[in-house]
């Protein structure tokens, strides 16, 4: 515990290290209640069952099942393995990743993803800018640029894995491409856990959050699934207000790319909901996020004041009731 706190490295005064003390120390035992926590060379209870499959982070030692990791131990079936609590990013077909692009070879975009080996994302595997079905001539691969370049974020699903070990990427949906007026975020991998949604609109915000399984969050203005941004109206109210004769096109357009200040605060405020509970090691779900969010709002904590020692104490303090609440319900 005290590790953890040292790490955190906030100028807490006496009264608040004790309160954040005491509310990881609840949050431990808790943990440790609801799972089998073990470490290397423990043993791992089986009843002697028959037909047991030793899954990953487990061993046979004198005909008993050994822990070589230190994790929870997880049962599926007849199949017992051990989950690294924290495990670098392993990815897998169907995950949803956000990358940054950092060199643009024949036929495809090399993105830095926070593994071990870049992924590959093939001009043949997204949608052309005219969204037309075809094949890919000499053009479009000379055209590549100004579709992606250097240091532009993407979102992409992955597709499978090359003889170099290194990850296929696919982006043939709408959903996936560019990424634009946000901010990409980064946390350890193993807080971002696999679900069906990884998108996630934030309406009363007007903000888009992105969860990457690989560790990689974006936060950014909302954006159309068409590709068409929700601040249109207020767009086309700047066309009333500015005379392109009197500012010129190249002011006008300039004009039309500005992210409102509201929205701009809203993606801050988000983004270090974000980076306090990756801090504290929370799991990122949207549902915590936007609660760490109405709490800061409602407590009227100003957006850099979230990174402040008392926020920290009091979300800590906040998901010790939220567990307890669901420990009560499942009771």
């Amino acid at each position: 515990m005290t590790t953890m706190l040292r790490e955190l490295r906030l100028s807490l005064n006496q009264t608040q290290r004790v309160r954040l003390q005491s509310a990881l120390q609840r949050l431990q035992d808790m943990a440790s209640l609801a799972s089998a926590v073990t470490v290397v060379a423990d043993t791992i209870p089986v009843n002697h069952e028959d037909s047991i499959l030793k899954g990953h982070g487990t061993s046979d030692l004198n005909g008993e099942v050994v822990a070589t990791l230190c994790g929870v131990v997880e049962r599926v079936n007849k199949l017992v393995y051990v989950r690294a609590q924290r495990a670098r990013y392993k990815p897998e077909v169907g995950d949803i990743i956000v990358g940054r692009v950092i060199e643009i070879a024949p036929k495809r975009w090399r993105l830095e993803i926070n593994f071990s080996q870049d992924a590959v994302l093939m001009l043949s595997s997204m949608n052309l800018p005219d969204g037309i079905q075809r094949r890919r001539t000499a053009v479009d691969e000379l055209n590549m640029r100004s579709i992606f370049e250097e240091n532009d974020v993407i979102c992409a699903e992955v597709r499978g894995f090359q003889h170099d070990g290194s990850l296929h990427l696919q982006a043939r949906s709408q959903k996936y491409g560019k990424l634009e007026r946000g901010m990409l975020l980064t946390v350890p991998a193993y807080l971002v856990k696999r679900r069906k949604q990884h998108f996630h609109h934030l309406e009363n915000y007007g903000v888009d959050l992105i969860l990457g399984c690989n560790g990689f969050i974006w936060v950014g203005e909302h954006v159309n699934s068409n590709g068409e941004n929700d601040m249109m109206v207020d767009q086309e109210k700047r066309e009333d207000l500015v005379d392109k004769s009197e500012v010129g096109q190249a002011t006008y357009e300039v004009l039309e790319r500005i992210t409102p200040l509201e929205i701009r605060k809203h993606v801050c405020r988000v983004a270090n909901s974000v980076r306090l509970l990756s801090a504290l090691g929370f799991s990122l779900t949207v549902e915590v996020i936007v609660d760490t969010v109405e709490a800061s709002i409602s407590s009227n904590t100003d957006i850099k004041d979230i990174l402040a020692a008392e926020f920290y104490v009091q979300t800590a303090e906040r998901e010790v009731q939220r567990r307890v609440s669901l420990t009560r319900r499942k009771g």
